[in-house]
């Protein structure tokens, strides 16, 4: 091959995209995630903002959050509207809606199902000529090499029906999955706390004489055993049964743990072999939402694409002031979803997901963060030529405040950070964390230093924008942390956090009895690239300044998300985004019950004050009004004296799209955003081929040098040929 063929031939190979030729012009949605793959897509276990990415497209909530409209307003998904409950008391007589939480035995919610919910295609509904399952009777070694649904012969549908909904809610209680809302759901749904002992019973008789780490359990048969609060009256109307008045269920209906779940496919994952082969729900979960699941590479890549049997769905037509300014509404009635499939490929850290996104190759960096705009908008303000170069390229960053947080924990089980076993030991506990909550400088860290994740110093967990929030109100603060001085909240100076440490027993950071230096364990949920290392470096600081050493032990996400289940953790960095508008979804993470070690909650920190977790189960059956902010207000008061979280900041909430990437809107409970994003194909292949246009020169400059040296070589040659020529002919003579 000549230098030049071979100058071109290499030009041609010249692509920095990380996906294939051609993918620019797909009707593809491309992001990144970061670290592993998400844990857990198992509807009933998922509950971390990078799994909810690919868990509310594939799965179904019965409700869902208006996509534009702030304040949220929750709308049907599976249901075909929003249901209003009623009330019964102890002798099942129905009550008028204002009747007294006391005369109250139940709330009863008859919710309405679409008529055209279909499953995705899965072989688990596959049958044969005599209605018989297909692949619900494997043996040992009849799965061959297959590693995807899609790999067997025959993939089926059916309708979504009410009992699978009813089955959905049994599976909280099964002991054999990891159900996060168990422990808050079985206060709640009529019968599902004895259905958690029952199913106990039978789980263990099922597996009796059974090797105790078997991979692929038998299936348990959850239609076998009815539960009181849940009833599929007909294949349309499913009825929930809870005890008492509870305004905040509606919520909970638009959350992934209440999506429908097929019975079948519960069995086919029940088979042997089949964990060997990655066949389990939380690789390939089943929906009847907009994508399925169809391509899952292990921490590299993950596919969801256009569900075949979704039904009828169409983008609002309306929304809050200014979206229709902001061509939100252009869209109006057309089909949903826009896109074909959505990419998402691993790369681990921030800086090249960054640059992917500048080149075009992204069309966001990732769809569950919110601090992708903050980030951007934080580099798009460093310069002149940059906030030109941001122009030129048409880079969205809408931002607003939202409802989320970030804070760190102290572990409640922990001997020498958490709860403490007798009185004295529990005055000192407490007193450290105080010190370290007003140690930790907040409005240095993410308002001063880390401004492209930052947000407003927290001063309890009840944030900005929640009914009953005093968050950021005149003369509100935490007094364990802040103080007022000359009209201004400012954080107490670090001598008072000393004098906090000596009365904890740690004088200077040292064991008063021993002399030795207190060491803590920093659990970190990330693996410490060097954006992140910066950030833990100020934190070690920040606990220098009490003379306490600071141990980092950062892991990935999976790992962590084991430590902490079971309890191993003893500081930790922690973030909510909220699951829903409401106080009780942040006041849980405190409620004893919803323990992450003890129960599998997400109370993180362990935390449990029998006052606070009183007052939080009389929040629960209040509507706002005076009553719930006078009650909130008291909890408020209970964990800033205790301090199982020094509070963190209230972060921004901002998203970062493409030019060419419609519909996009920061929210944190809407999950399901992909469905709504259009993509310009044309403008987008047009404009990666601007962004992205080969340099020649360096090829050029190769090619004449490699000529340079072909003449000079053939020079050299022809020259040694000649005189070996000269040099034969004089010995011949």
């Amino acid at each position: 091959m000549g230098l030049g063929a071979l100058a071109l031939a290499l030009l041609a190979g010249c692509n920095n995209s990380p996906f294939p030729h051609g993918a620019e012009r797909e009707n593809a949605l491309y992001m990144a995630f970061r670290e592993r793959s998400p844990r857990y897509l198992d509807p009933t276990s998922s509950y971390s903002a990078p799994e909810s990415s690919f868990v509310y497209e594939i799965s179904e909530p019965l409700y869902g959050y208006h996509a534009l409209k702030r304040p949220y307003a929750l709308i049907p998904r599976a249901a075909a509207a929003l249901a209003k409950p009623y009330y019964l008391d102890a002798q099942g007589q129905r009550l008028p809606d204002d009747a007294p939480d006391e005369q109250i035995a139940e709330a009863v919610y008859d919710i309405p199902l679409r008529p055209d919910l279909k499953w995705s295609p899965h072989p688990a509904f596959a049958k044969d000529a005599g209605g018989n399952h297909l692949y619900h009777h494997l043996k040992l070694g009849e799965l061959g090499d297959k590693r995807s649904p899609f790999e067997f012969k025959q993939l089926a549908t059916r309708a979504v029906v009410a009992e699978d909904f009813v089955y959905a809610l049994k599976r909280h209680a099964s002991p054999r999955i990891e159900a996060p809302l168990a422990a808050v759901f079985s206060e709640h749904v009529l019968g599902l706390k004895d259905y958690m002992a029952l199913l106990k019973r039978e789980s263990d008789r099922q597996l009796a004489g059974l090797p105790g780490n078997l991979a692929d359990k038998p299936f348990l048969d959850l239609r076998r055993w009815p539960l009181a609060g849940a009833e599929a009256v007909n294949d349309h109307l499913l009825r929930i049964r809870l005890k008492g008045r509870y305004p905040q269920w509606q919520y909970w209906l638009a959350t992934n743990f209440t999506a429908a779940i097929p019975w079948e496919v519960d069995a086919f994952y029940a088979q042997p072999g089949m964990a060997a082969h990655s066949l389990t729900w939380n690789q390939w979960p089943v929906g009847s939402g907009p994508f399925m699941m169809t391509e899952y590479v292990q921490d590299r890549r993950h596919v969801m694409s256009r569900n075949p049997n979704y039904h009828a769905d169409s983008f609002p037509c309306d929304g809050s002031p200014g979206d229709a300014e902001a061509g939100l509404l252009a869209d109006c009635g057309q089909r949903l979803p826009f896109v074909d499939k959505v990419v998402a490929i691993n790369v681990k850290e921030q800086v090249p997901i960054k640059e992917l996104f500048k080149q075009g190759y992204l069309d966001l960096p990732e769809m569950d963060r919110a601090d992708w705009g903050v980030n951007l908008a934080v580099d798009r303000d460093d310069s002149d030529e940059v906030r030109r170069f941001y122009e030129e390229r048409g880079f969205r960053l809408p931002m607003m405040v939202d409802i989320s947080n970030w804070y760190l924990g102290f572990n409640w089980l922990d001997p020498v950070v958490g709860r403490g076993d007798t009185p004295e030991q529990q005055r000192r506990n407490r007193a450290l964390r105080q010190a370290i909550s007003i140690a930790i400088d907040w409005e240095e860290g993410y308002g001063r230093i880390f401004r492209d994740k930052g947000g407003d110093a927290a001063h309890g967990p009840i944030p900005p924008g929640v009914f009953g929030s005093r968050e950021g109100q005149p003369g509100e603060y935490n007094p364990v942390t802040h103080r007022l001085v000359n009209g201004r909240v400012v954080r107490r100076p670090l001598e008072d956090a000393l004098g906090l440490m000596a009365e904890a027993g740690y004088p200077g950071g040292r064991d008063a009895k021993t002399g030795r230096p207190l060491v803590l364990n920093y659990d970190f949920q990330r693996v410490v690239t060097p954006e992140l290392k910066a950030e833990n470096d100020w934190m070690t600081r920040q606990f220098a300044k009490l003379g306490i050493q600071l141990d980092i032990r950062a892991t990935d996400f999976n790992q962590f998300q084991e430590k902490i289940l079971k309890g191993k953790h003893q500081i930790f960095w922690w973030g909510w985004f909220a699951d829903y508008p409401d106080a009780e979804n942040f006041l849980f993470l405190l409620y004893g019950p919803n323990s992450k070690s003890l129960h599998e909650g997400e109370n993180t920190a362990n935390y449990a004050n029998p006052e606070f977790d009183r007052l939080f189960r009389r929040l629960q059956s209040l509507e706002d009004g005076p009553e719930k902010a006078s009650l909130m207000a008291r909890m408020n008061d209970i964990v800033r004296q205790d301090a199982p979280w020094a509070f963190g900041y209230w972060s921004y909430s901002a998203v970062a799209f493409q030019h060419w990437v419609h519909n996009g809107k920061p929210g944190v409970v809407v999950r399901d955003r992909a469905r709504y994003l259009r993509v310009d194909v044309d403008e987008r292949a047009r404009r990666i081929a601007e962004w992205n246009r080969p340099v020649w020169w360096p090829l050029l400059l190769l090619a004449a040098g490699g000529l340079v040296i072909l003449v000079a070589t053939r020079r050299a040659w022809h020259a040694r040929e000649m005189a070996t020529a000269v040099a034969t002919r004089g010995e011949g003579a």
